[in-house]
């Protein structure tokens, strides 16, 4: 626990604190907030978390009951029945045991599941039958390094699938090379140090951040091991008669026509928004890679892309260009099994920059990757983030543990083949609680196609300015600081929202969290945030009569 002054609003102690990542400040407000609902009779509400409070369970049965046929399999050979020693599971025959053991289950939900999962996988993606159950019960039972080190063969088939329709892929042929990791969180810090290893990107390179982003990304590039230049391309701007739209002005776009910035980053739907790039954004950004910065490296995280119909990932729009990380995390409420996928298409500027270096760097380049290789130059830059997050030496070592990857797999076809089902639930979920919050505030959330709805960012200072006017919203900048907001909302209701700011996002800004809480809570929050804008309305009015 932190150690709390006697008075956390004050603005010393406030200016301090806005200092730290908000994921740091959360801690000092759930302390506020946990300390306030013990003295009063409230209930503490903690929304500062993206940590959904839904999982799929079927996807789950499905996992656990493979893994009760593959313990059957491998104890079908026993080296030592007393202590449970028996062989690795065989191939041969393994699809016609499997079938039989679904027989027998027929009825239970993760059987259900299972048959349409290997009646899809063998049927419309032509899968080897004993191939492929071989793979998910060896890689279900953990008792083989992952192989390929990338992506077991199927599971990249299955993902690469759900990644199509998820993304928005519809009719494309292109067909991405895989790397399954521990979250995308892993995968953004492996391809930064690649990036890095590989001179991709050198000291002192120019580095855009999409923003307000995801606060990891915007404290990365700033390490020192990358010594990277960062410029934000801002989505601040208030529009729309003085409404946020949180697209990305023209103007603000330009900066990635310099050809001197190498690479940008992109959370897609973003984060603390949630909105989806407009197609405006997606046309302007094609134009600037066609016309002025063809070799681009785009890095998107699209974690929230499936709470949008119809999702367009640039993965799709500028596939040469694009780097997508996808988490599994919030979709299926599965943020702790660490599951995430990073796609490059086969024909990429990461490739393509690797071929232009000078000789000098190809040499050292040779040598780092030349224990894996005969010809080290012509490892692709996908293979070699997966070297990298093993220090090369231990490649033969790497990728996801295969039990995470078959339940990245069963979840992949779960998705896909309940896809116009699953989807819309989801969807209405989240939009049920968004509207709840906001109309508790008093505030217009204007309608809206490219909003996702997973997180809210409410700019505290455009509701003080159309409720109250620019007098009192300078009296607030005047005499406050932005962290004071959610700091009084803690203490004062056992609320927990996040600071907006701490996501490079308006200074004023909250954001709120609408997946781990239900509905009902969200009318509390948002009557809670209108009542702390009030308090502050009814000290001006006391200081202004004064």
């Amino acid at each position: 626990m932190n150690t709390l002054p006697s008075n956390p609003e004050n603005r010393d102690y406030e200016s301090r604190l806005s200092e730290m990542s908000p994921f740091e400040i959360k801690g000092t407000l759930i302390e506020l907030a946990e300390k306030n609902a013990r003295q009063t009779i409230r209930t503490f509400l903690n929304a500062g978390r993206g940590n959904p409070n839904w999982l799929l369970s079927y996807p789950r049965a499905a996992f656990f009951m493979l893994g009760q046929f593959a313990l059957s399999e491998a104890e079908r050979h026993v080296y030592d029945g007393g202590i449970g020693i028996v062989e690795s599971p065989a191939q041969d025959g393994v699809a016609s045991r499997f079938r039989e053991f679904l027989s027998a289950h027929e009825g239970e939900t993760g059987a259900r599941v299972l048959t349409h999962f290997y009646n899809h996988v063998t049927e419309d993606l032509k899968a080897d039958p004993d191939e492929f159950v071989f793979e998910m019960v060896d890689g279900i039972l953990g008792d083989h390094y992952p192989t390929p080190p990338r992506i077991l063969n199927y599971t990249e088939q299955i993902v690469r699938e759900y990644l199509r329709w998820a993304m928005g892929g519809k009719d494309s042929e292109v067909e991405y090379d895989l790397f399954a990791t521990e979250g995308s969180t892993a995968g953004m810090c492996y391809i930064f140090q690649s990036l890095k290893q590989n001179f991709l990107l050198n000291d002192g390179d120019k580095i855009a951040l999409l923003t307000p982003c995801f606060t990891p990304y915007l404290e990365i590039p700033r390490l020192a091991e990358f010594g990277l230049d960062v410029i934000s391309v801002s989505a601040n701007a208030v529009e729309r008669d003085g409404y946020h739209d949180w697209q990305y002005p023209k103007e603000e776009l330009a900066k990635l026509r310099d050809k001197s910035v190498k690479a940008v980053c992109i959370t897609n739907p973003s984060n603390p928004p949630s909105y989806t790039l407009s197609q405006d954004v997606l046309d302007e950004m094609v134009d600037i890679v066609r016309n002025d910065n063809p070799e681009l490296m785009i890095i998107t995280d699209d974690v929230y892309g499936t709470f949008i119909e119809s999702f367009k990932s640039l993965m799709y729009v500028l596939p040469y260009n694009t780097c997508c990380l996808y988490s599994f995390s919030k979709y299926f409420g599965a943020t702790g099994w660490r599951l995430a996928a990073m796609a490059f298409a086969p024909d990429n500027v990461f490739d393509a920059r690797l071929k232009k270096l000078p000789a000098k760097k190809k040499e050292l380049l040779d040598k780092r990757y030349e224990s894996l290789a005969l010809d080290p130059g012509a490892i692709k830059f996908v293979d070699r983030v997966v070297a990298d997050s093993r220090l090369v030496g231990l490649n033969h070592t790497a990728g996801l543990s295969t039990p995470q990857q078959v339940q990245m797999a069963i979840f992949s076809a779960f998705a896909y083949l309940h896809r116009e089902e699953l989807q819309p639930k989801l969807i209405n979920m989240i939009h049920s609680r968004l509207d709840a919050l906001w109309s508790t505030t008093g505030f217009t959330l204007l309608p809206d196609p490219c909003r996702a709805g997973y997180y809210s960012e409410i700019d505290i200072m455009v509701w003080a300015k159309k409720f109250y006017g620019d007098d009192f919203a300078d009296y607030l900048n005047r005499n406050y600081e932005p962290l004071d907001f959610v700091i009084r909302l803690a203490a004062e209701t056992a609320i927990v929202l996040l600071n907006g700011d701490g996501f490079d996002g308006p200074k004023w800004s909250v954001r709120a969290s609408l997946a781990n809480l239900n509905r009902d809570a969200y009318l509390k929050i948002g009557t809670a945030i209108r009542k702390i804008l009030d308090s502050y309305h009814e000290a001006y009015v006391a200081a202004t009569k004064k």
